[in-house]
């Protein structure tokens, strides 16, 4: 069973476990209190962090785990050494549902992938 279709992040975060949710919801609210200039949305049917319409961050909850996308491969592999504790993929990586948020290890993912963005 996957997530149902969601109209708003809110409607997403409601429809996960109590855990899950309150991960995801911290993520956003560091990484929009630290880059003001980012916006969120639900953008196929999962949390997606934008700069002007460039994705930045993605983020989606599984039975087990959640995801990490900083939708590049270039940031990914930049990243490699400081992800070795997790679970890497090409273009994400996982998190525990409970994960303690490392916050420079958000800023430093989200101005990796702001960098290139410009």
């Amino acid at each position: 069973m996957g997530t149902p279709k969601c109209k708003t992040i809110e409607d997403y975060l409601a429809s996960l476990e109590p855990q899950k949710a309150a991960t995801i919801r911290a993520i956003i609210e560091f990484v929009l209190t630290e880059f003001p200039e980012l916006e969120a949305k639900l953008a196929w049917n999962v949390p997606v962090i934008h700069s002007k319409g460039k994705y930045v961050v993605g983020l989606a909850a599984y039975k087990r785990h959640l995801t990490f996308s900083p939708w590049s491969t270039w940031v990914m592999e930049d990243f490699k050494e400081r992800l070795a504790d997790f679970v890497v993929f090409k273009n994400c990586f996982q998190l525990p549902v409970d994960w303690e948020i490392d916050q420079g290890l958000l800023r430093d993912l989200v101005r990796a992938r702001l960098a290139e963005l410009l």
